[in-house]
């Protein structure tokens, strides 16, 4: 059976959207400051963990540039941590798709994309068998909107930033969701992991 045949029949991607979030519910702060969410070590272990197990990340531009200017070479400053010399190297080797109309070329295991999010997600999504990660709030809007999104995976900071960036789009209904993990980090940051009770 060929590999396209039996993903027709048999792949079925689950699409995960997270990120640490202020309570007051952002991913980034007014000025497009991230320091707040600076993560422990149990907590950076297990977004390591969780990038390592995903078969395909989505990244939009500026997200893709932001993480390219650092990882693909983190490793190999004097004081990389064990942590970081794991992420750098899960980072380098995941499969991503980037969404771009201005970026010539990619790098890093990525292929550039410059057509419709919703429906290059929802085509991955079908031929792809395992997790799948969206990455980038302003990616995920549409997607999120769209509601091709499996599982959101919350993890709450313990600082309320006032504005910003938004986890949650605009929605066109509600999303019901299901509580399926909670655990508390140190600094008191909770993980919340929902699924998306989908019709």
């Amino acid at each position: 059976m060929s590999v396209a045949l039996r993903c027709s029949l048999f792949c079925v991607g689950t699409l995960i959207y997270g990120f640490t979030v202020s309570v007051d519910g952002y991913i980034a702060d007014a000025q497009g400051s991230i320091d707040w969410s600076d993560p422990s070590d149990e907590l950076h272990q297990y977004w390591n963990d969780f990038e390592r197990e995903t078969a395909l990340s989505f990244y939009g531009r500026r997200l893709y540039e932001l993480m390219s200017a650092y990882w693909p070479t983190a490793d190999e400053a004097p004081d990389a941590t064990p942590l970081i010399v794991d992420f750098a190297q899960v980072w380098r080797d995941m499969p991503k798709v980037v969404f771009s109309r201005t970026l010539e070329t990619v790098g890093w295991n990525s292929r550039l994309e410059r057509g419709d999010p919703v429906e290059v997600v929802r085509k991955l999504k079908a031929e792809t068998d395992g997790r799948l990660e969206v990455a980038g709030a302003t990616l995920a809007a549409p997607i999120v909107q769209a509601g091709l999104v499996d599982e959101y995976r919350i993890v709450l900071a313990p600082v309320a930033v006032g504005g910003g960036t938004p986890f949650w789009p605009s929605l066109p209904s509600w999303i019901s969701l299901r509580l399926v993990e909670n655990r508390t980090f140190p600094g008191g940051t909770v993980l919340l992991r929902y699924e998306a009770k989908h019709d």
